[in-house]
């Protein structure tokens, strides 16, 4: 399950299917050719550019492949995905069993998915020198269902801890909220693909629940590795890079090949979100009674990297 995500990001290119690969060509001009990019080789396409055209025949070949393709804004959050109607043998079967899930079942799973967000947000934490304590003291407040909403809570602590008192979450900034927009673009990408290829639909969610978001599974089960972009944003700034600029970009998708910790030793993080997706489907199917979530901890490369 581990693709290249694939991003497009000037005007004036057109994209199209030519012998199992993806083209990009310049529209200006002698319309030259300007890349290739084998199709089964995709895990996502990011189109973050105004002047984009493509052909629907690559469309029909993405959602062939499970390869979302992803709409962005202006401000590198998603504005649109596609996705495929159809991305396992044993979709309807899940389908039913996603459906019928009870709702002790979902509270018990959000519950889990809490706790694994704040062990990674301390972990996040850790790394960047800050302290862990008022993170880590909620894990174990967490009840079925988290009616406390113990999730915010420690939210509005772990983003004053990581980026200072001053900072402030806000989806349509620039600067810090612009890496982080773009960020969670990409690891949403990555986890709407692992959600369809495990035979879920991404809007029946276990605990978000807006009606007009077609992606509440998807929102839910992205939630343990957001701290893993975070700490890939606080490193940016650090090194003094505070726009999303071609290598802000490069260095956050690379966030998605890092090696997690798992039950199985060391995991990328795209095939961590597969491992995760699919042991969703198991709890429907009462194949098993708990999901597969990374384990407490950095992803390895990005260790090795902060320690440099």
């Amino acid at each position: 399950m581990i693709g290249r995500i694939v991003e497009v990001a000037d005007d004036r290119r057109h994209l199209f299917v030519s012998r199992g690969f993806m083209v990009v060509q310049d529209t200006d001009g002698e319309r030259k050719e300007l890349g290739q990019v084998p199709l089964d080789d995709i895990a996502a396409v990011i189109a973050n550019a105004h002047g984009l055209s493509y052909t629907n025949n690559l469309l029909v070949a993405l959602a062939e492949r499970c390869a979302p393709f992803v709409l962005c804004g202006a401000n590198h959050n998603v504005a649109g995905m596609l996705i495929p109607v159809a991305g396992n043998y044993q979709q309807a079967k899940r389908f039913d069993a996603q459906i019928a899930a009870t709702r002790p079942t979902h509270k018990r799973l959000w519950a889990d998915i809490v706790r694994a967000k704040l062990q990674q947000q301390g972990s996040a934490l850790e790394a960047a020198g800050a302290p862990t304590a008022p993170l880590t003291a909620l894990i174990r407040r967490v009840r079925s269902g988290d009616p406390d909403n113990i999730e915010a809570q420690g939210a509005q602590k772990y983003w004053r801890l990581l980026f200072g008192d001053e900072f402030r979450r806000d989806q349509q900034a620039g600067g810090t909220n612009g890496l982080l927009n773009y960020g969670y673009t990409v690891l949403r990408a990555a986890t709407a693909r692992a959600v369809v290829a495990a035979g879920l639909h991404p809007t029946l969610g276990i605990h978000h629940s807006n009606e007009g978001n077609p992606m509440r599974l998807v929102d839910d089960l992205m939630e343990p590795f957001r701290p893993m972009i975070d700490l890939r944003v606080w490193q940016l700034l650090k090194d003094g890079h505070r726009e999303v600029n071609p290598d802000t970009k490069r260095a956050l998708v690379r966030v998605l090949y890092d090696d997690m910790q798992s039950a199985v030793g060391a995991t990328p993080i795209m095939a961590c979100l597969h491992k995760l997706a699919v042991s969703v489907a198991q709890v429907y199917l009462g194949e098993r009674d708990t999901l597969d979530l990374p384990l407490p901890g950095l992803p390895l490369d990005l260790a090795a990297s902060l320690s440099e």
